[in-house]
């Protein structure tokens, strides 16, 4: 296998893996809708840096010290479990508050975002934090960059090369999803709406926490 066909044969499969629904679509859809396209892309970047770190660690067997201890996994996943159901049930108790407040504020320009996420800073901390805590991530960078690495090819600067492959397409799906919202951003816009948004993304992001702190593997 050459370098070429190896990035070529990997980006098929990273691409695969970037369009199909999931957690990283879930966060940056949201972030797009309640707090706006920059706030999304922040989002998507920081997951995209997580992503990127993850290729690192697979490059230099970091991840394959995650997979042979079983206590460390372990303890990454309650951890990325906690952090998911935190990010969930936060969202589901500013959505309650926001259901006493008069319907005037439908109109408002990211009436349903809170001060706290008003950061870009805040925004990219979500996104890296969501990807890294996720020890998933690890365990497929582990098991597939080997088989994307020539002989004789450097293994660390094939690993930051194959996740960046990986980040250029999420970047390219990411920006896809963000700007087609922003079509219909005025009708979502609105308060309620936002308000829905919130909720269905807590419970999302709560049911991937529970999933993850009883997953097996």
């Amino acid at each position: 296998m050459t370098v070429s066909s190896a990035i070529a044969s990997f980006a098929v499969v990273a691409g695969m893996l970037t369009i199909m629904p999931g957690l990283d679509t879930a966060l940056v859809l949201r972030s797009a809708i309640t707090l706006g396209r920059r706030r999304a892309f922040a989002t998507a970047l920081g997951i995209l840096s997580g992503v990127l770190v993850w290729g690192v660690a697979a490059a230099v067997g970091a991840s394959a010290v995650l997979t042979a201890s079983r206590l460390l996994y372990d303890v990454l996943r309650v951890a990325g479990a906690v952090y998911l159901a935190w990010l969930g049930i936060g969202m589901i108790r500013r959505t309650l508050k926001e259901r006493g407040r008069a319907s005037a504020g439908d109109a408002a320009d990211g009436a349903g975002a809170t001060a706290s996420e008003a950061t870009w800073a805040r925004a990219w901390a979500r996104g890296l934090g969501t990807s890294l805590l996720n020890p998933k991530n690890g365990v497929f960078y582990m098991a597939m960059l080997p088989q994307f690495i020539p002989s004789g090819a450097p293994h660390l600067l094939m690993g930051v090369v194959l996740a960046a492959v990986h980040d250029l397409e999420g970047l390219v799906w990411f920006s896809a999803l963000i700007f087609g919202t922003q079509l219909v951003r005025r009708w979502l816009n609105r308060a309620s709406v936002q308000r829905v948004i919130d909720s269905v993304t807590g419970a999302v992001l709560v049911g991937f926490g529970i999933k993850l702190a009883l997953g097996d593997n």
